[in-house]
């Protein structure tokens, strides 16, 4: 199968994005950065984000920004890592509903622990109403709170 390399297009900040999320994920790194041919940034950026490689282009204006209908998941192992990546991702960014933010370059992202799908999708369609209803309650997710709720538990 070839691979499949998200590109990511910005104004003016490819470069400065690119070293942002290298310093947020682990195991991460720029690989190559593409000249402008003179004193302007550079033209396009590859990196790695945990093994998943992107490209961010300086495209210019021509394309205003980036909006919710592409977003990236982020599988948490826990609390701590909920944590981590929600608050360097707001920083200078926005927080949204059910898990969703949009970083400083207006990126979206969507923080989840791991487990949130088992309670989403319970065999018992009460107990993964709940769940679901405290979710859709919440900005930053807490996976106890959703368990707790989809228990009956308030």
């Amino acid at each position: 199968m070839p691979a499949i390399t998200p590109f990511l297009w910005f104004d003016d900040e490819a470069e400065e994005a690119a070293r942002f999320y290298t310093s947020v994920f682990p195991n991460s790194q720029i690989l190559e950065v593409s000249g402008s041919g003179g004193d302007g940034p550079p033209t396009t950026v590859r990196f790695s984000l945990d093994g998943t490689e992107f490209v961010a282009l300086n495209g210019g204006p021509a394309h205003r920004g980036f909006n919710l209908a592409v977003s990236f998941v982020v599988d948490c192992a826990g609390p701590d890592e909920v944590d981590r990546y929600w608050s360097a991702l707001t920083d200078g960014g926005e927080e949204g509903r059910c898990g969703w933010l949009t970083d400083r370059f207006g990126l979206s992202w969507q923080i989840v622990p791991v487990g949130l799908g088992d309670l989403l999708g319970d065999p018992d369609p009460e107990r993964a109403a709940h769940a679901m209803e405290a979710m859709l309650a919440m900005g930053k997710l807490d996976l106890p709170a959703i368990a707790r709720a989809a228990d009956g538990a308030a």
